[in-house]
């Protein structure tokens, strides 16, 4: 597969006009080669994730967090903001990021974090990005924090009466504090997202949102394997892989 096909299938997956204002997304490193056989698929693309890409003789790195988010005057090994751009550069592999386009997309990020929740009649809020749908039957605020670690292998933040019932579920997988106000104009009972400030949780409190918090990590790395599985079906050919280096930088003790 050519690089453009590659890009263009990631196009009609995630369009770029999904994204919003801020993000950096689509093809930001170039590979030195036309033809894609191989693409490690990972949430970030750190200094460990580019070296086993190099070690595997990947192509493509393709990520759902992009890399220059900022300006960068220069490129260091030393330097966290760029050194896996550099060892990628020096093995001439390409890095493509889909990051709030895939959040908002069909089936993206927030839809796969509704299936695997149990969540129904999911739409849209908050720019698009997050859902906000209905639970089958209601469940305790205890029950489904419970029942979301098991599901998300995590380990789970709580806010909120732990016996209170939850119908309306908001979900914004990764960074979810910008969603409390929206999720509470929604009419949620409940704000499940990877991580938010303290400030973010005493509004939430105020305006009646309770909330489970299951780390950035768990929260959006659900969508990688949907995702690979969609490519695999469009890229017969090209191999596909998920890094074993990616994870969340926490562990539980």
């Amino acid at each position: 597969m050519k690089m453009w096909e590659f890009a263009a299938l990631m196009e009609r997956i995630a369009p770029k006009e999904l994204a919003l204002e801020f993000d950096n997304q689509g093809l930001l490193i170039e590979p030195d080669h036309s033809e894609i056989n191989r693409v490690l698929v990972a949430l970030d693309c750190t200094k460990a994730v580019a070296e086993e890409a190099a070690e595997w003789g990947a192509d493509l790195v393709l990520t759902h967090h992009p890399l220059f988010f900022h300006p960068v005057k220069k490129l260091a090994y030393s330097d966290p903001a760029t050194a896996a751009a550099c060892v990628l550069l020096r093995h001439g592999i390409g890095l493509f990021a889909a990051h709030t386009n895939l959040d908002a997309s069909h089936g993206g990020v927030n839809d796969t974090l509704c299936a695997m929740l149990g969540i129904r009649e999911a739409i849209p809020f908050n720019e698009g990005i997050g859902r906000i749908g209905q639970l089958k039957e209601p469940e305790s605020l205890s029950a489904f924090a419970k029942r979301a670690e098991l599901i998300l292998s995590t380990h789970v933040c709580v806010s909120g009466d732990p016996e209170r019932m939850i119908s309306n579920v908001a979900v914004m997988g990764g960074s979810g504090g910008s969603s409390v106000v929206y999720a509470a104009t929604q009419g949620a009972d409940l704000l499940l997202t990877g991580e938010l400030k303290h400030s973010d949780a005493l509004d939430a409190q105020m305006l009646g949102v309770s909330l489970v918090v299951a780390g950035h990590y768990e929260t959006e790395a659900v969508v990688l394997e949907p995702l690979m599985k969609r490519l695999q079906n469009d890229c017969l050919g090209v191999q596909y892989k998920l890094s074993r280096m990616d994870g969340s930088p926490f562990v539980r003790l």
